[in-house]
């Protein structure tokens, strides 16, 4: 299973290897990272449409923002689940991404053991 998590923080490429080396070293996921929204949409439109399961998407980042790169994949890659990510976990927030089509929301710091339930459980 491939999914892609995308963070202006450099930091979480580490802490996400860190959390998931059990699933990653089983084969049963593979991890790949985009540290922009603009980077993120180069790297989902060379990959074959099933290529990836899930996008893990922050809310914050300089530039486009994930809720830009989340309209991008409901209009081109609707297939895809994005669960959106934030600090701000305000109902602003979650309403605004749950009627962009987020398949889900959660807020920092992350909850790995929930991460992980959504990541296995994807219908």
């Amino acid at each position: 299973m491939k999914v892609l998590i995308v963070d202006d923080e450099l930091d979480v490429e580490q802490l996400y290897r860190q959390r998931f080396r059990k699933e990653i070293k089983a084969g049963e996921l593979n991890m790949m990272f985009a540290f922009s929204a603009n980077q993120a949409m180069e790297f989902i439109a060379q990959l074959a449409p099933m290529d990836i399961v899930l996008v893990l998407s922050d809310i914050n980042m300089p530039g486009l923002t994930g809720f830009d790169l989340l309209k991008f994949i409901r209009e081109k890659y609707s297939h895809l689940k994005v669960v959106m990510v934030s600090a701000y976990g305000d109902p602003d927030n979650m309403n605004k991404a749950s009627s962009l089509g987020a398949s889900g929301f959660l807020v920092k710091p992350i909850d790995f053991t929930i991460l992980k339930e959504k990541i296995f459980n994807l219908k």
